[in-house]
């Protein structure tokens, strides 16, 4: 089932409000024609106005003049015009569905403004149901692009009412419609990577600062893609690949990671602690000063330095220093603790 109405390129000369004024226009026309022409008061004027366009075929107040005649001859045909195009409005709107998608659209339009820090998703192929699945989960908003109304139909029919803008994401408009102004991230996993170059340039633009992760399915668009703005660059099949090969040479420390990953079946989880989230109370300090252990249970399992050099199991004498970050591991519990203590709260 598509969403979108396939005839939409007549929706300018289709229009609800159009049909109702043209209605009354051709009413008050009759009425006061009538009124007019054949000096009828009020009621009569009201009578002989909808008899014609009713075509009951009632009789007439008094035997009309001869511009009486023709005027009624051009309200009858005036009237089969009105009616005609409100049939027509009626069809497109309701028969065929247009009415419900533009209700639907501006009820998710009005969402889509509320939302601030959500993430953009253009594109749900192969990877978009887990994606999906890993936002609801963790109860993070998001905003779907995609171009494929049947696409987001079996999605909404899989995880229920969905935020979905049904366009084509390499168009600016779009990306502004999903609120890029306001968004945190943008995952771009377009089936083709001149669309994934051309999504993360106009969303670089867009927002410096937003976070911007793209598919690639070649190696030389790697290089493009970050040329043109994305912080990450993903190739699933040669992560797909490495896994199967490191599951033959080592299987067990595979499947502990993929163990931690699976949400579904673990407790256990990750957490990244930015400088720039710390409390001040924790800037600049070390490891050991800032007793995240102690204090949470959790575990600093790799640090981040300010160009991008990861460090794996941090000496506890490591800063938090601007523009760094650590990767900490622990369960639900522990997590939850490291939130309250170490990330500050940010005012809405």
């Amino acid at each position: 089932m598509k969403l979108k109405p396939s005839n939409i390129v007549y929706n300018n000369y289709l229009d609800i409000r159009l049909a109702i004024i043209v209605f009354i226009g051709t009413l008050l026309i009759g009425f006061v024609g009538f009124k007019t022409l054949e000096d009828l008061n009020w009621i009569d004027a009201l009578y002989m106005t909808v008899i014609t366009f009713s075509t009951v075929g009632f009789g007439t107040v008094h035997t009309l003049s001869q511009s009486g005649k023709l005027f009624t001859v051009g309200i009858i045909l005036l009237n089969i015009a009105s009616f005609a195009y409100a049939l027509s409005v009626f069809s497109y709107y309701f028969i065929e569905g247009n009415y419900f998608y533009k209700m639907k659209t501006k009820i998710i339009n009005k969402k889509i403004s509320k939302l601030s820090n959500h993430i953009i998703v253009c594109g749900m192929g192969r990877y978009g149901e887990e994606i999906i699945r890993h936002f609801i989960q963790h109860k993070m908003d998001f905003v779907i692009i995609d171009i494929s109304g049947e696409k987001i139909t079996e999605l909404e029919e899989q995880f229920g009412s969905l935020i979905f803008i049904e366009e084509d994401a390499t168009h600016d408009d779009v990306l502004m419609n999903a609120g890029i102004e306001r968004a945190s991230a943008l995952i771009s996993a377009l089936p083709d990577d001149s669309d994934n170059v051309f999504i993360v340039l106009s969303a670089r633009q867009l927002n410096p600062k937003i976070k911007i992760i793209s598919r690639a399915y070649e190696d030389k668009s790697i290089r493009k893609l970050k040329l043109a703005g994305a912080n990450h660059v993903i190739m699933p099949e040669h992560i797909g690949g490495f896994y199967m090969a490191t599951l033959v040479s080592k299987p067990d420390a595979v499947e502990f990671f993929g163990f931690i990953a699976n949400d579904y079946n673990s407790d256990i989880g990750f957490e990244e602690i930015t400088y720039d989230s710390l409390p001040d109370l924790y800037k600049d300090k070390t490891i050991k000063e800032s007793t995240i252990r102690m204090k949470t249970g959790a575990n600093i399992i790799g640090f981040k330095d300010p160009n991008g050099t990861y460090t794996a199991n941090p000496d506890p004498d490591t800063k938090f220093i601007k523009g760094s970050s650590f990767i900490v591991i622990g369960n639900k519990t522990q997590l939850t603790k490291l939130t309250e203590y170490f990330i500050e709260k940010k005012e809405n």
